[in-house]
């Protein structure tokens, strides 16, 4: 897998996730150079930027923490387990983190001191060096200052911008210059989401203990290889026809939950399975016929039947540390003409979804091809150019309401093209005000929400557009907030143990509704929605995982320099 070295040093608890083995290599490589200079020690899955700089006269750091990019660390630092060091924050002197410490970005943690007598100059001034002790369980917001003397008691919270000079007790919240006492973390009135988010951890703890049984069920046993390598395949649930996109949901939902690959098979199987039928032709990969083969190659980008194949199985062996034998050639051969005619040729009017659907294809076609270095401006420009002149002013949205089905189409439509577009390039939407007032009109249409009604899909299509709108604007930010505060416990009560999330709830019955029993669509899909929904509280934390396929939230490339 190929990453922009400078993703992985800024978003720094990705990479033992995502880094390929090079950088892996070059990573321990500089910890070994760094354990050599200060006779410490470092743990396990801990990460030190080559973007920082570090050059401590002592340095032990426990297992699962980070230095990113920018930060300048010298002195004595001794961390616990979990401590992490964000961009361009100082730590100087002698500091000592307890476990599970968060540093925000732009802080400064000074262990050490020196006087100002005015029979010298500044410059000439003796140093001191009392120490900073910070306990366990304790966030540091960014921007704070933190001076030398200074004890951070276990469990407290200091809020951004705040310059520290006491001790602070355990437990508080401290904020301002300088740091005054707010309130005691322990007194549940103080929050107005306490209950949603411990629904939120226990629902959590019980997907990721389950996680392995949960992808085992959707496993179908086949002949095993003379190698003794599995030949089953996956399936959505139980008594399903086998997909490749149930391969790579298998995938996501366990790096999602457990940070590793399905167990069923060995990684390079799983790559090998997912990479072996892209047709080199087209660079699409047909689906599974019903008898478990490949159907004949896509003609190309207008045959939609292999499209979500460009989504779940590019975004499952990037998980896995891999990546498309080769570029999607179908997209490759387009130019810019060809790109605003397939942007024309989508069927906004009467099928905002499917419209939605190939604009998030040919977008992340256009990601994939990026990496392999197959994209020219001029295709980039056709296409963000191409959805910019045709979004609409007055929804937000590229299609209009219509009287059989409401702002079902449009909506969803919005989720899909926004999400192969402009989140997975890291860049604004649109009139974000007014994509707000829809989304949220459609979230209160009971034809779509209700008992039997509020699909994964739905679900996913109005809590992904209100967090990305979120981002560039607090317009009905009130509203979003309730909204979201009102999904947790509709979206928790779904969950079926040992089983997960069904696509809908109550599940659907009858055959033409086998994709609504539980399974690992609806499963995966739930999950990721309810990240959305907890971090629009505020509360993603309470989760303790993060979508990093399909439905991640941080841009999956970046635009080259113009």
């Amino acid at each position: 897998m190929e990453h922009d070295a400078k993703l992985l040093d800024y978003n720094a608890w990705l990479f033992w996730q995502e880094a390929d083995e090079d950088q892996r290599k070059a990573q321990l490589d500089r910890q070994r150079r760094l354990v050599e200079l200060t006779g410490g020690s470092i743990g396990e899955r801990t990460f030190v930027s080559e973007l920082a700089m570090v050059h401590p006269a002592d340095l032990r750091m426990g297992d699962d923490c980070y230095i990113a990019a920018h930060a300048y660390v010298t002195g004595s630092l001794r961390t616990g387990d979990d401590c992490t060091v964000n961009p361009f924050t100082v730590v100087r002197g002698r500091v000592t983190l307890g476990d599970g410490v968060r540093i925000g970005a732009h802080t400064s943690i000074l262990g050490f001191n020196h006087s100002m007598e005015p029979d010298r100059p500044v410059h000439r001034q003796p140093h001191s060096e009392r120490g900073i002790t910070v306990g366990d369980d304790v966030w540091i917001g960014s921007n704070a200052v933190i001076v030398d003397g200074v004890t951070i008691g276990s469990h407290a919270v200091v809020g951004a911008g705040s310059v520290v000079t006491k001790d602070v007790p355990e437990w508080a919240v401290v904020a301002g210059n300088p740091a005054r006492f707010i309130r005691d973390r322990r007194h549940r009135k103080a929050s107005r989401h306490a209950d949603a988010a411990h629904a939120l951890a226990e629902l959590a703890d019980r997907a990721r203990e389950q996680c392995a049984r949960i992808v085992g069920r959707s496993w179908e046993d086949g002949a095993d290889a003379p190698d003794g390598t599995p030949s089953g395949r996956y399936v959505n649930a139980p008594g399903d026809a086998p997909t490749l996109r149930a391969h790579a949901d298998a995938v996501e939902l366990s790096f999602l939950l457990t940070g590793e690959p399905p167990r069923r098979l060995p990684r390079e199987e799983h790559i090998r399975r997912l990479r072996q039928n892209q047709d080199p032709v087209s660079g699409l990969t047909p689906l599974l016929g019903p008898d478990g083969r490949h159907a004949p190659p896509p003609a190309g980008y207008e045959d939609g039947t292999a499209h979500y194949h460009v989504l779940s199985l590019g975004y499952a062996l990037d998980l896995l540390g891999s990546r498309f034998e080769h570029p999607i050639r179908a997209v490759e051969r387009m130019t810019p003409a060809d790109i605003s005619a397939a942007l024309d040729g989508q069927p906004w009017r009467d099928a905002g979804w499917q419209a939605g659907a190939g604009v998030d294809t040919l977008g992340t076609a256009l990601m994939w091809n990026l990496r392999h270095g197959e994209v020219s401006p001029a295709q980039l420009d056709a296409f963000f150019g191409g959805l910019l002149t045709r979004c609409r002013p007055d929804n937000g949205m590229w299609s209009r309401e219509r009287p059989s089905d409401g702002l079902l189409q449009p909506v969803n439509g919005f989720y899909r093209a926004t999400r192969g577009s402009f989140a997975q390039f890291g860049l604004p939407v649109p009139y974000p005000g007014r994509a707000v007032d829809t989304v949220l009109t459609h979230a209160a249409d009971t034809r779509h929400f209700g008992p039997g009604r509020t699909t994964a899909c739905n679900g996913l299509d109005v809590a992904h557009p209100l967090w990305l709108a979120r981002r560039q604007s607090a317009h009905r930010a009130d509203e979003i907030t309730a909204w979201a505060s009102a999904q947790v416990a509709l979206i928790a009560a779904q969950w079926v143990d040992g089983q997960g999330f069904p696509f809908a709830h109550p599940p659907l019955s009858g055959p033409n509704h086998r994709d609504h029993r539980p399974g690992l669509q609806g499963t995966e899909m739930w999950l990721a929605a309810l990240w959305y929904v907890a971090d629009l509280l505020g509360l993603a934390e309470s989760l303790g995982y993060r979508p990093r396929g399909v439905h991640r939230p941080e841009p999956a490339v970046d635009l080259p320099a113009r």
